[in-house]
């Protein structure tokens, strides 16, 4: 059963719409496509069905990947969230983008995006678009020069910072640049574990880990009021949900559909976030969950007529997490699809990220693409095809004739870095990847294969060393120094 907004929230959200639906529309309305980006958090490659998923039940994106193409060499800009998130908003790849790490700025919110980085949302802006972002945001605190309204977003609603979004029972939200309350009180915090005395076979000791309010629904009604207000000129929805990023927080009614479906073993808390009675069932009905937001927002664009014109992208920010961090358990889902490395990490499970785009008429239904597409790449692609202007400085390459079935050549490489998890670099080149490891000491090189060693298990880098060093050459290159975000092996310090 869907909880019903407050009577605040409620206020809070028809007073911004009915702003947005009197602002003046810029541009050409009439034939340029809508965009509808969903970015799931932390989904693993393989959680989706359409991309191998066997016990979770995912039938909207499946539907969705039917009716459109699956992009199967995807990668995220960064294996964590924020760096990964500035890569996708900005069209830069790590060695140039300006936030390289998760950084949080107290109270609250992330490390700034500087305003001299042109954002996705500004130049769809300038191109005639009405803006809104719903879910998690990350790329700097409210109020500031960095927070969505500020960076080209005429609505936003959601959480402004990563740690406040570990709560799916929080007291408040962000509504443009106002908080709104929320009916949990208190909030249940995102960490936390049993305490002495509290049986952790007894589902009763579980029960100050429930709320009452699901900021997920409040998230979903926002977006799709701004979808209902946007229907008469184009618009660009940025859906970045915060499912199924731990903490392993969903309804119970939602839990039902889960229940017995799995061996449990209760999760009492003490590897980070909240205890679960259920953790597999909490996990799967999360995603799920997600699933179904999904289609709603579907539903909507069907009944509002707009789907035949609306560009859908589906995708994560960063691979799955590591088992058994807050009670999750993503080998016994294969949530990384058979990938090694999991968040965090460089190897593919951390970095490779499932993609789906429907288009009808324009991308062929039932299609898929092995070519290699990073998140930087977004920007020039959704330039070319809704008529905006790609910022100098981007790196990425569009891959819009991929999309809508011409030639395309294949990427002449992709390179990331990461200033987390020990540091890392990497750079694909054809069937090749090299990975380095342990940036901030003594870094390790290895050279993967992929077409014969997709699982990353042979390390080819002393057998192929003109191959390693052609690599390193780009490597080089595109590694621009960060003193906020530095390589401690090879950076100046």
């Amino acid at each position: 059963m869907r909880r019903q907004l407050s009577i605040a929230l409620l206020a809070a959200i028809s007073s911004s719409c009915a702003e947005l639906s009197n602002a003046p529309i810029a541009g050409a309305a009439k034939l340029q496509p809508n965009v509808l980006f969903v970015m799931a958090d932390d989904l693993g490659y393989g959680e989706l069905g359409s991309f191998g998923q066997q016990k979770i039940r995912t039938p909207r994106l499946d539907q969705l990947a039917r009716e459109g193409m699956r992009l199967t060499r995807h990668y995220c800009g960064s294996p964590v969230c924020a760096p990964s998130r500035c890569v996708l908003m900005t069209g830069k790849h790590p060695g140039t983008a300006a936030v390289r790490n998760n950084k949080e700025h107290k109270p609250e919110g992330q490390w700034a995006l500087p305003t001299s980085e042109p954002m996705m949302s500004e130049m769809l802006k300038g191109a005639g678009y009405t803006t809104g972002a719903f879910g998690k945001w990350g790329l700097g605190p409210p109020l500031t020069t960095s927070d969505p309204i500020a960076r080209g977003y005429d609505r936003f609603f959601g959480y402004n910072c990563q740690r406040h979004a570990h709560s799916y029972y929080t007291n408040y939200l962000w509504s443009d640049r106002e908080k709104v309350a929320l009916a949990n009180d208190p909030a249940v915090k995102g960490h936390g574990k049993l305490r002495d005395g509290e049986d952790a076979n007894d589902p009763a000791s579980y029960a100050r880990f429930r709320g009452e309010d699901y900021a997920p629904d409040h998230i979903l009604d926002a977006a799709k009021d701004f979808l209902r207000q946007s229907k008469d000129q184009p618009f660009f929805l940025y859906y970045p949900s915060v499912i199924p990023h731990l903490a392993l927080h969903i309804p119970e009614d939602e839990l039902e559909q889960y229940d017995g479906a799995f061996p449990e073993t209760p999760y009492p808390g003490g590897k980070g976030y909240t205890p679960h009675f259920k953790p597999k069932a909490a996990y799967a009905a999360m995603i799920t969950r997600l699933d179904r937001s999904v289609g709603e927002l579907l539903d909507l664009l069907d009944e509002l007529g707009l789907a035949d014109n609306t560009i859908v992208v589906f995708t994560s920010d960063n691979g799955a997490t590591h088992s058994p961090i807050g009670g999750t358990d993503v080998d016994f889902f294969n949530s990384c699809g058979g990938l090694r490395g999991r968040k965090g990490s460089m190897y593919e499970g951390g970095i490779r990220v499932p993609g789906i785009v429907r288009w009808p008429g324009r991308v062929a239904a039932g299609s898929a693409s092995d070519r290699v597409t990073g998140f930087e790449d977004w920007m020039p692609t959704l330039a070319e095809l809704c008529g905006g202007q790609t910022p100098d400085g981007c790196n990425g390459v569009s891959f819009a004739a991929t999309l809508t079935g011409g030639d395309q050549r294949e990427r002449g490489f992709l390179y990331r870095e990461f200033a987390g998890y020990r540091g890392w670099q990497a750079v694909w080149q054809g069937d090749y990847k090299l990975v380095r490891s342990n940036m901030h000491k003594e870094p390790v090189t290895e050279l993967f294969d992929l077409s014969e060693d997709p699982t990353e298990q042979r390390d080819l880098a002393n057998q192929m060393p003109e191959r390693v060093a052609e690599m390193m050459a780009v490597v080089n290159r595109e590694h621009t120094p960060s003193e906020t975000f530095p390589l401690k092996a090879i950076d100046p310090h």
